[in-house]
């Protein structure tokens, strides 16, 4: 006797897409989330923009104290699909379905997908996606969360940096979309099954009480929202949902629908812009910390990403900027198999690499 699965979609992949400005914090709150996963079998599939791409480094290290409760990255070479080729909603057929075919094959062997897209992305265009013939039999969206910064929502901004999101924008030549942020914010927000504010040690109550009222007016009375401090929030808020997002995202109508429907020409301005891969050896921390503030201060850059070899240090430090705002950390040890050296990405305008290079370079020992 043959028994029949009445219920198709339990067998589906459960898939989370994160969204939101650059420097919002999704990628911090994704490499938490790996870190949380309990063995959840993981591919990840990652929309960054950059010769070099960090974050996807980022998402491929777990500190040693959490390798009993992470995840076990499944898919391409090392557990994470790198789509760098444009905005991954502007290239849903050529670069964003392939990926899934692939993913569709392996399905017996991964409990979940997560994909982080770039900080333009709208999250309509993916999510509808995931109703193509192929793709609608094996995965479904568990949820589309979407990070916004809380300070800079609170200080009236909708991005830590406006300007560099706004030059990110200018120097991706897929997007066929051109809103105004503020658009952007919506559209991100009005597609979202759970918003996550970060930062939240940051705002006092005044502050968060004005953030709330900002994200609670672009959203539908059933959508969540979470106040988090760098990322940190628990794994059955993100995973889990259920909401099946695909089934209901052509009822979400959003400003690029509006502007497509009204016959809107979309100008993007393709203005220059310099991304430069930066390769050093063994580098005085202080030393280096120094020389990243100076560029960051003397040159229009709007992200520098990377790791370092510091001098007497087993472990390699990560750094990250965006606009004047500067982390570092150590993330995890040099394995016996790595020379150690410090590689950094740069993305701005009107760099000089020479001397940005020269620069750097005071920092080696």
């Amino acid at each position: 006797m043959t028994t029949l699965n009445k219920n198709v979609s339990l067998n589906k992949i459960p898939t989370t897409v994160v969204t939101g400005f650059l420097g919002s914090g999704k990628t911090t709150l994704l490499a938490n989330l790996l870190k949380k996963a309990k063995g959840k079998r993981i591919a990840v599939i990652m929309n960054e923009f950059g010769e070099l791409d960090i974050d996807s480094e980022l998402l491929r290290s777990c500190p040693l104290e959490c390798e009993d409760e992470a995840a076990e990255l499944v898919g391409g070479e090392d557990g994470i699909y790198e789509l760098a080729n444009g905005c991954i909603c502007c290239t849903v057929e050529e670069e964003f379905l392939p990926v899934m075919e692939k993913l569709v094959e392996r399905r017996d062997q991964i409990d979940h997908i997560l994909i982080e897209t770039s900080g333009l992305a709208l999250p309509k265009p993916l999510v509808q996606a995931f109703n193509w013939p192929g793709i609608k039999e094996y995965c479904t969206v568990d949820a589309v969360i979407t990070v916004v910064d809380g300070p800079a929502i609170a200080a009236g901004r909708f991005a830590a940096d406006e300007d560099k999101v706004l030059k990110q924008r200018a120097a991706d030549e897929s997007l066929d979309h051109d809103p105004s942020l503020q658009e952007l914010l919506d559209d991100q927000l009005n597609s979202a099954d759970l918003v996550v504010v970060s930062k939240s040690d940051l705002l006092n109550e005044e502050e968060q009480a004005r953030v709330k009222a900002v994200v609670q007016k672009r959203l539908q009375s059933s959508v969540k929202t979470a106040y988090i401090n760098n990322g940190d929030v628990p794994l059955e808020v993100l995973i889990g949902i259920n909401a099946g997002t695909e089934k209901t995202i052509d009822k979400v109508h959003n400003h690029h629908d509006h502007h497509h429907a009204h016959g809107a020409h979309h100008d993007h301005a393709h203005d220059h812009f310099d991304s430069m891969v930066i390769s050093l050896g063994t580098v005085d921390a202080d030393k280096l910390k120094v020389s990243v503030e100076k560029l960051l201060n003397e040159f229009n850059l709007f992200r520098i990403k990377g790791f370092a070899a510091v001098e007497n240090k087993p472990m390699r430090q990560v750094l990250q900027a965006v606009g004047k705002r500067l982390d570092v950390h150590f993330d995890r040890l040099w394995e016996a198999s790595e020379t150690p050296k410090t590689e950094l990405v740069l993305i701005g305008k009107g760099l000089d690499e020479a001397a940005v290079t020269a620069i750097l370079k005071s920092a080696e020992v």
